[in-house]
């Protein structure tokens, strides 16, 4: 089965070390070796050296959190160090930043940030491929959206 994250179709492979970490972890989680997951994200992120690196494997990294606390904001590193990439290597993740931050505000009760955040998402949607992976961040989104507008009707 074909890989369809961005990291795999935004150029970005190449011989980048902490996307061949990430890459690697991913393998590892598909095979339900979460530990070994875990520890490949983990060693990504200490493999940074730009924004871009530490963007991507704080996203990875974010994903074997043991709390929402630390899932959001392990989540919200990862936007931070996406906006302030220079070029347009992280424009592709944006769409699933906003929606992974938006789900860890929703899972802590704040509403109103999930709802901003799963907006600003929206909004980026057409930085998505048309392939398997940004119809599932595409419908993430809108349950998402969906999800807080029903949350906080008639509030």
């Amino acid at each position: 089965m074909a890989n369809t994250s961005p990291l795999f179709y935004s150029g970005a492979m190449g011989n980048n070390e902490v996307v061949k970490l990430c890459a690697e972890g991913m393998q590892a989680e598909a095979q339900g070796q979460l530990e070994q997951a875990r520890a490949l994200f983990e060693q990504a992120w200490a493999a940074r050296n730009d924004d871009f690196d530490a963007c991507v494997a704080a996203h990875y990294v974010a994903r074997h959190q043991t709390t929402e606390a630390l899932r959001l904001a392990w989540n919200q590193t990862a936007l931070d160090r996406a906006n302030a990439v220079a070029d347009d290597r992280v424009t592709g993740f944006f769409p699933s930043l906003y929606l992974n931050l938006g789900h860890s505000h929703e899972m802590l009760g704040a509403l109103d940030l999930a709802r901003s955040c799963y907006l600003q998402a929206e909004a980026r949607l057409s930085d998505l491929q048309g392939d398997r992976y940004g119809e599932m961040v595409r419908d993430a989104v809108a349950r998402g959206v969906e999800r807080v507008t029903t949350a906080t009707a008639g509030t």
